[in-house]
């Protein structure tokens, strides 16, 4: 009785977990644009995941909107912008460059920039050590050897 009832919740989860969206299309065309759409949009809920590959529910509503959308006769630029307005920059793998993502954009250079500066200079004064000339004798005698 008991496994009876627990294997029965069991196919309620995974019937619950393994949604698939069923959506019907004009065309091939309209198909893949969808599809490259929802490649596209980052899920609000999840950690850089994009919507065809996240089970999250606003993963599912925002697969419906884009479909919707694209249903209705958006071009892709209208589809991207009207879910930049609603969930911002977020939704977007290439956030615009504007003065609020400059460090999003530039900062990861500049401190590979920096870094490179800061090997550089201590590779430089590695160089520049002084020995006596006592020590220089011990080196080249260690040379030799």
């Amino acid at each position: 009785m008991v496994s009876l009832l627990l294997s029965g919740l069991l196919g309620v989860w995974v019937a619950g977990v393994s949604t698939i969206d069923a959506f019907e299309f004009e065309d091939e065309a309209e198909r893949l644009r969808y599809s490259a759409l929802i490649a596209e949009f980052r899920c609000p809920k999840c950690l850089n995941t994009n919507l065809s590959g996240s089970d999250a529910p606003v993963a599912r509503d925002l697969r419906r909107t884009v479909y919707r959308l694209v249903d209705e006769g958006m071009n892709d630029d209208q589809v991207r912008r009207y879910l930049q307005a609603r969930y911002g920059d977020f939704v977007l793998y290439d956030p615009p460059v504007r003065a609020n993502t400059w460090i999003l954009w530039f900062g990861p250079p500049l401190l590979l920039l920096a870094g490179i500066l800061v090997l550089r200079r201590i590779g430089s004064r590695m160089t520049r050590v002084s020995l006596s000339d006592e020590e220089r004798a011990r080196l080249e005698a260690i040379r030799k050897q």
